[in-house]
């Protein structure tokens, strides 16, 4: 698909892994819809970046686990722009649940902004793609989506649901819409990771290492970019982790 000039919907995109694609769809001419939660002033930065690069930047701020500041949200982003060519769902909440501890309220939290937040974003810009007959929607699901974590049950289930969501999405959405997802594994460090964690994953991961957010930058730019002939995939970037 071309791009440039066209305009991508980026959800979790003040820092980390989602400031990084964003950025580098401005950098091939795509104007952004770029939505954070409580980072505003790391979104400001991201959007400050981005327009540098010559493009329009439109900062939307929504609680999407929340169905009601979605559908507002939606109701922003059409208004912002009415065609929508690509969705990026980046946007997840990642923390540790031992089995025996998890709270109805800790499951509702994986599920309502993991799975439900990323159904109803995609049936809302999907189905305008596919009246408008183009159009990508990339989800970031996990790698232990297929290998869970025992620690993290809840969100690696949340995770699961996004990778079937994904290949149905691709089924209703065919022909016009490709829908595929993407399974990091350790890109970066979770947010306060204590130095013996990190030793774990990095003696767990094959490649030995961490990997970094232009892995899943150039993943993005593949799908988005250079092919339009794959749907319905979900491809791991993930040192080696679905191997072991």
């Amino acid at each position: 698909m071309e791009i440039q000039g066209k305009t991508a919907l980026v959800t979790g995109s003040a820092k980390r892994i989602g400031r990084a694609i964003a950025l580098a769809l401005a950098a091939e001419g795509m104007n952004l819809i770029l939505h954070y939660r409580r980072s505003r002033r790391e979104a400001e930065e991201t959007q400050d970046a981005a327009e540098r690069l010559g493009i329009r930047a439109r900062l939307l701020q929504a609680d999407l686990g929340k169905y009601s500041e979605l559908q507002r949200f939606l109701r922003q982003a059409f208004h912002a722009s009415p065609k929508i060519h690509v969705l990026i769902h980046n946007v997840s909440v990642f923390y540790k649940t031992p089995l025996g501890k998890v709270r109805e309220k800790d499951w509702d939290s994986f599920f309502d902004t993991n799975l439900k937040a990323p159904f109803f974003l995609s049936q809302a810009i999907g189905l305008a793609m596919f009246r408008q007959k183009e159009g990508k929607i990339i989800h970031l699901i996990d790698w232990t989506a297929f290998r869970p974590y025992t620690n993290y049950l809840p969100y690696c289930a949340s995770k699961a649901g996004l990778a079937a969501l994904t290949r149905g999405l691709a089924k209703a959405l065919a022909p016009y819409v490709q829908v595929n997802g993407i399974a990091p594994g350790p890109i970066l460090p979770a947010v306060g990771s204590t130095r013996e964690e990190i030793r774990k994953v990095l003696k767990r991961t094959p490649l030995a290492r961490f990997g970094d957010p232009s892995d899943i930058v150039e993943t993005v730019r593949f799908l988005v970019k250079s092919t339009d002939f794959v749907t319905g995939a979900v491809l791991p970037v993930d040192g080696g982790n679905l191997i072991v």
